[in-house]
């Protein structure tokens, strides 16, 4: 995400801060997942999607300059890593859905992507990405396309056809629309999803986000997790939105991760055509409850999602610089993924610094969701405790208007005794806590604490 002032650290540094759990970055060891055995997702995702920003518009130079500028300044060395591209890349000629090759597969828009000789477009960012030492994301909807029910496309490496797996009922696909649904009890069904996995593993695909994604998409949700295991590449696989809470033991199983509502950006608060802002404050106030109530179902290899993190372009985020760090806090707090949607080639220096706190991002890494121990109309807590017993509790001012004072319980925290404190955003010691803790806060403020517990 963003930066935050603080020191950077090496990775391995950092592991040893967040003491909660491994700090690995790369691939991930399998054993650990408690959804995908994918080999991926023992600690939330780090990195950037080009949704938020970017929009409408994704093109080949967009995408690579946010990737260069993700190695420049210094978001990669500690730990953001995938860069992923949204909706928009493929051709979209109208409502009857996208364009699809002889098997059935979305097309390419080679305009915004063009292709290098017989390189797809899209592989050919995914090499930029991946020659930045980064990892790349691509985005798709349940189902497939009408135009290959209508053209009958064959199903590659099978004698079925399109119209031998596709139902009449509508999938979601947001923008381009025309995406119906697929039978998966018949014959050639999860071939057509093996094809389109394994294609997007030839062009390097690192991580897939599924949107549109309900209840009624399980079977999808199950087709792809097969299918992208079977490539025998490591690729994450997130779900979007909204997804239903009384189906988590169902997302938990077969993805890395989903989100739990709905998007964060704020559309009606958008001027002159650009993204900006892109949230608002009661966005991100709308993701406290959320993670309370999700807070039991997320974990190593399968995490609740809230969504991006807009921080990074100063007042354009939104967001006033308190807001962000509350922002980045819950999150962390939530150990949700951590994917930026801010323009990344024009950083506030502040934003930045927020962004590479390794004291914060080592919250997030624990891979521990939080529980809420204070709840009320303008203050709100949350607290978990790291494998080695530190105790760590975020003290929200909930309110965007005024300042108070937030206190909590330091035993409902899971503090008996006392501890030694220290403010994880600024790195200074709080010194010897006990009992209770009180702060005053300005409007939509955070104090992040880190308490050591005393013999």
């Amino acid at each position: 995400m963003r930066t935050r002032s603080g020191k950077t650290t090496t990775l391995a540094a950092l592991a040893l801060t967040a003491s909660a759990a491994a700090f690995a970055f790369g691939t991930l060891n399998a054993t650990t997942a408690q959804a995908e055995s994918n080999g991926v997702g023992a600690t939330p995702a780090l990195g950037w999607s080009s949704w938020s920003f970017i929009r409408h518009d994704p093109t080949a130079a967009k995408i690579d300059a946010q990737a260069d500028a993700m190695k420049t300044s210094g978001l990669a060395s500690v730990g953001y890593q995938y860069v992923n591209v949204d909706d928009f890349w493929y051709q979209c000629p109208g409502s009857q859905g996208p364009n699809v090759d002889a098997y059935g597969r979305w097309v390419t828009d080679a305009t915004k992507f063009p292709p290098s000789g017989s390189t797809n477009g899209i592989q050919v960012v995914a090499n930029h990405v991946h020659a930045d030492g980064l990892k790349f994301g691509l985005y798709v909807t349940p189902g497939v396309s009408h135009q290959a029910v209508v053209a009958n496309s064959h199903i590659l490496g099978t004698t079925y056809r399109i119209d031998d797996i596709a139902t009449t009922a509508a999938e979601k696909n947001y923008n381009c629309k025309g995406m119906v649904g697929i039978d998966y009890t018949k014959p050639g069904a999860q071939a057509f999803i093996n094809s389109w996995a394994d294609e997007f593993a030839s062009w390097g695909v690192d991580y897939v986000k599924i949107d549109g994604v309900g209840t009624s998409d399980v079977a999808d949700v199950k087709a792809w997790s097969a299918a992208l295991r079977q490539t025998g590449r490591p690729i994450h696989l997130e779900l979007s939105n909204n997804l239903a809470i009384s189906a988590a033991a169902t997302w938990k199983q077969y993805s890395n991760g989903w989100r739990t509502g709905g998007d964060i950006e704020c559309y009606h608060c958008e001027s002159g055509g650009s993204s900006y802002p892109l949230t608002s404050w009661s966005s991100v106030q709308s993701r406290f409850a959320q993670v309370a109530n999700w807070q039991p179902y997320g974990g190593p290899g399968a995490f609740n999602d809230y969504d991006s993190i807009e921080v990074g372009n100063g007042a354009n985020d939104g967001l006033t610089a308190a807001e962000r760090q509350t922002q980045l806090s819950l999150w962390a707090m939530a150990s949700s993924p951590l994917i930026l949607g801010t323009d990344l080639t024009h950083l506030d220096a502040t934003d930045l610094s927020f962004l590479k706190n390794t004291r914060v991002l080592a919250v997030d890494q624990d891979a521990i969701d939080a529980r809420r121990i204070v709840s009320s109309s303008n203050q709100q807590v949350y607290a978990k405790t790291e494998k080695n017993g530190d105790v760590i509790v975020a003290l929200f001012n909930y309110s965007g208007t005024a300042s108070q004072t937030v206190s909590v319980s330091l035993a409902s925290a899971g503090l008996s005794g006392k501890g030694t404190a220290v403010d994880l955003w600024s790195g200074a010691s709080i010194g010897t806590v006990s009992g209770s803790y009180s702060v005053h806060l300005g409007a939509g403020a955070v104090r992040l604490l880190r308490i050591t517990p005393q013999p």
